[in-house]
């Protein structure tokens, strides 16, 4: 067997703690180089694109902090304390972040990333602050964990990578279907070209002209809020629980949930096809469609058609970066702003006649049909990959071509 020796974080390499530029100079933010925070880092994806970017000028301003490509970063605050992600190309961190810029002489950055995502109890348990659990660089360096030698790291990681490799081609193929019903839904909702648009001439509305035989209507009259209240406590059987942490953003694919015996609050539930709208905090733009029946924190707006030829229409609606920007402008609250149905359910929306909404609706359920299969294809490969993982990282498999 591989035999493994205990050292600690800063022994991987070197130990950066990110930070934030001014706001109040607008010049150093841009489009050049990715800006991680910790709501842009799911857990799930090695890699992510973050909201944020820096430009040349911001690049500039902090040139020490820049993490090379294969950096590892960690949040180090907060609920999402312990999640992990790796940077693709030259980027930068907040200061909730420590990375490691791996020292690849000695050891492999992609087992590193492996390594440290299974450190998150540990973190806990090394942060202070009563409130919000915060781990400092030096408490972050200081951790101790196991390696095996370096032809070993490449073995595990390469086992491990294989799976990565697959989910995230399943991630991508999931983003160009999304991409494909967006657009299905600006070409037939937004420019009206929709089949047999040539026949329908347009006509003045209250939002401009649309197809004869079409109408304005309010989200409301196609749409409901659903508020299946559960008390908090024991539940009779695990069920899935899906919290704002696991809505992604920009994404109608949910891919990721947690199973749960015991709600430490109320929540809501929620069924198969139903949209979950996170509303707090509108404009992180959280809109996904339930791949099953669960749980959801009572922060969701649970959304639900009426009626079965408009549950697309729906669906693309409070998706839409128009309807989101509602949601952003009409929330409540300063510093934990919330998006508020009665006035979302105000929202116009163009209704097609029942002969497009028909077929906009098969199209459209058919992509997110496609979508959902991926879902629970990732869900396989990580369950798998998430199982063999601690086995690797203990020395119980054995690496017959590097032992």
């Amino acid at each position: 067997m591989v035999e493994f020796r205990k050292v600690r974080i800063n022994d991987l390499g070197r130990v950066i703690t990110g930070k934030t530029p001014p706001s109040a100079n607008p010049k150093l933010f841009g489009v050049a180089y990715p800006f991680l925070t910790p709501t842009d880092i799911d857990g799930a994806a090695r890699y992510i694109e973050p909201e944020r970017f820096l430009s040349q000028a911001g690049c500039e301003y902090q040139q020490r902090l820049m993490l090379p490509p294969h950096s590892v970063c960690v949040v180090c605050i907060g609920a999402t304390i312990g999640k992990v992600c790796m940077t693709s190309r030259p980027s930068f961190t907040n200061q909730q972040i420590n990375s490691v810029v791996v020292n690849e002489d000695e050891y492999d950055p992609f087992f590193v990333y492996h390594l440290l995502t299974t450190l998150r109890d540990k973190l806990k348990a090394n942060a202070g602050g009563a409130a919000t659990p915060i781990i400092n660089k030096s408490a972050f360096s200081e951790i101790e964990v196991s390696v095996p030698p370096l032809p070993a790291q490449r073995r595990i990681a390469g086992i491990l990578s294989a799976y990565d490799d697959l989910i995230e081609n399943s991630q991508r193929r999931i983003r160009v279907l999304e991409t494909m019903a967006r657009t299905l839904y600006r070409e037939w909702f937004v420019h009206f070209r929709f089949p047999g648009h040539e026949d329908h001439p347009r006509v003045v509305s209250a939002v401009g002209e649309i197809p004869a035989g079409w109408e304005v209507r309010r989200l409301g009259d196609i749409a409901e809020n659903m508020r299946r209240n559960v008390p908090k406590g024991e539940l009779d059987q695990p069920q899935p629980y899906v919290g704002l942490e696991h809505i992604p953003r920009r994404s109608l694919a949910l891919d990721d949930w947690e199973m749960t015996t015991e709600l430490g609050s109320n929540k809501l539930e929620f069924r198969k096809g139903e949209v979950l709208f996170g509303k707090i905090r509108p404009y992180f733009h959280k809109v996904s469609i339930a791949p099953f029946d669960g749980l959801c924190s009572a922060d969701t707006i649970v959304i639900r058609s009426r009626r079965p030829e408009h549950y697309a229409i729906v669906v693309a609606c409070v998706s839409s970066d128009a309807f989101v920007a509602e949601a952003s402008a009409t929330a409540n609250g300063a510093k934990m702003p919330r998006a508020n149905w009665d006035v979302l359910e105000k929202f116009q929306v163009v209704i097609p006649t029942s002969g497009v909404a028909k077929k906009f609706s098969a199209l459209f359920t058919d992509i997110i049909a496609q979508q959902q299969t991926l879902i629970f294809q990732i869900q396989t490969l990580r369950r798998t990959r998430d199982l063999l993982l601690p086995r690797l990282l203990a020395g119980q498999v054995e690496l017959a071509e590097v032992a």
